[in-house]
């Protein structure tokens, strides 16, 4: 059976992603959000690190808990009710854990780069009720179907939006690649068994 050349076939959960996952159309919000703030660490990196983290990254990052982690600076306004001097300490405690853990990518840009990702998400949820529906603002609720490339005009329109909301680490290439991981870009390649035209 072949795969896709990219797959690394020593490699079961690279494997598993590749055949259950990659480029199936998936529009659960929870999901949207977990594969951008994935893919914004794969910068720079491969796509594999990052996949042999993911269980970390997510128990690291309240399982992508996108009202979590938009919190993670802001713990004053969110915790008023409580007492001060916790909340402050909570609030350094955590950026200091994402910083010292070893199991997940430890980028200070990176980590702060999914804080305020995360809110800028969740005003885009708020404006387009769903994530999903903004992208479809691009799309048109369509699937491409195309391989062999990494950036497309799409991917440029998305990326210069993201950025000029003020999200980091989203250039066109991560969101190319995020864009095939959620399925609204298809590009098994042609002698991969899940090839599609």
């Amino acid at each position: 059976m072949k795969r896709c050349t990219w797959c690394n076939l020593n490699n079961p959960k690279y494997i598993e992603y590749h055949d259950y996952e990659w480029g199936k159309l998936n529009t659960d919000e929870k999901y949207l959000f977990e594969m951008l703030i994935l893919e914004s660490f794969q910068a720079g990196l491969s796509w594999q690190c990052v996949l042999n983290k993911r269980e970390a990254f997510k128990e690291a990052f309240d399982q992508f808990d996108v009202n979590k982690i938009a919190m993670y600076d802001d713990c004053k306004e969110a915790y008023e009710d409580f007492d001060i001097d916790k909340v402050i300490e909570f609030d350094e405690e955590k950026i200091k854990q994402l910083r010292n853990n070893p199991n997940i990518i430890r980028n200070k840009l990176k980590i702060k780069a999914s804080i305020s990702n995360a809110k800028i998400f969740k005003s885009i949820q708020e404006e387009y009720q769903t994530f999903y529906n903004y992208l479809c603002t691009f799309t048109h609720g369509k699937i491409i179907y195309e391989t062999g490339k990494t950036t497309s005009t799409l991917s440029d329109s998305i990326s210069n939006d993201l950025k000029k909301r003020g999200m980091k680490f989203v250039g066109s290439t991560i969101i190319y690649s995020f864009l095939q991981a959620i399925g609204v870009i298809y590009s098994h390649e042609k002698d991969c068994f899940l090839y599609k035209d």
